[in-house]
């Protein structure tokens, strides 16, 4: 069994599992029905009722089902998806008849009539998708969108990007994560791919930022500091001159990732932040909570 049909089991398990008897009936119906079908009518039907018949709960994972998304596929992690969302991408992934294209071009047109709930939940489920090497256009339309909620379920506890994007595409999501005021740490992959061309995009963004006497979220540093230049080391020191006691925070943790001598040196003028970050006390993740 393949991991799209095994992560159609898991999902439907974990729904059955959390609705109603007489909704969980439904959604075995519906799973069937889906199946069998030679058309995709019961699929849009079963996608239109889910939320009515099996309600918008949070599906509240415990540890062991956690592990069970995570050994299924690496980098699952369904942590905040609710029943609706599950059951849809499960009946999504029921439809498949083992044709990559055809499952494309139907995912496609269920994209193109959705609406906001279901585009959530069709671009979470890209991990569990047959045919991933088909679905990078959508999965990049989707980073490219304004609306956030729809941009984080590309980009958030989601491996697709961090395994499919290119350079180009990868620092683009980077930037878009700032431009809409969301946050970093939720996106997989992001100090793996970290590089030197997404470093100076963040350089050029901050300086905008600041010319224009606006904000500059913390947590911008994070991929700058590993591949700092000398002109980045020279952001850091200002902003560990005259930022709030957050940026000063993050400028040296930045510092704190770069191997250039002058990163280390810099660092060292600020004691009372070296020292709790070598302690572990300081840590990317608190930024994205702020």
């Amino acid at each position: 069994m393949d991991t799209s049909a095994r992560a159609c089991e898991l999902l439907a398990r974990w729904v059955i599992e959390r609705v109603p008897a007489e909704a969980a009936g439904w959604f075995r119906d519906q799973l069937a029905a889906v199946r069998a079908a030679s058309d995709p009518k019961p699929l849009y039907l079963a996608l239109g009722w889910a939320p009515r018949r099996l309600g918008k709960a949070d599906l509240r994972l415990a540890a062991a089902e956690l592990a069970e998304a995570a050994a299924l596929r690496p980098g699952f992690d369904p942590v905040d998806w609710s029943v609706d969302q599950a059951a849809r991408i499960a009946l999504v992934l029921a439809s498949h008849d083992g044709d990559p294209q055809r499952f494309k071009d139907r995912l496609e047109t269920l994209f193109r009539t959705a609406d906001i709930g279901e585009t959530i939940a069709f671009y979470r489920g890209l991990p569990l998708y047959p045919a991933q090497e088909l679905l990078l256009a959508r999965a990049r339309e989707g980073a490219r969108s304004g609306m956030r909620p729809v941009f984080e379920a590309v980009a958030h506890r989601n491996p697709y990007p961090m395994e499919r994007f290119d350079e180009n595409a990868w620092n683009h999501l980077v930037l878009k994560a700032l431009f809409i005021g969301t946050t970093l740490d939720p996106i997989q992959g992001l100090d793996a791919r970290a590089n030197p061309r997404l470093a100076r995009m963040l350089c050029d963004y901050a300086h905008e930022r600041w010319a224009a006497g606006r904000p500059v979220s913390p947590e911008l540093w994070r991929c700058v500091g590993p591949h700092a230049d000398e002109a980045a080391l020279a952001d850091l020191a200002r902003v560990l001159e005259t930022g709030s006691g957050e940026e000063r925070k993050a400028a040296a943790l930045a510092l704190s990732s770069c191997p250039r001598p002058e990163a280390k040196a810099l660092l060292a003028t600020v004691p009372e932040l070296a020292g709790p970050i070598e302690r572990g006390e300081i840590r990317w993740a608190a930024f994205a909570q702020g």
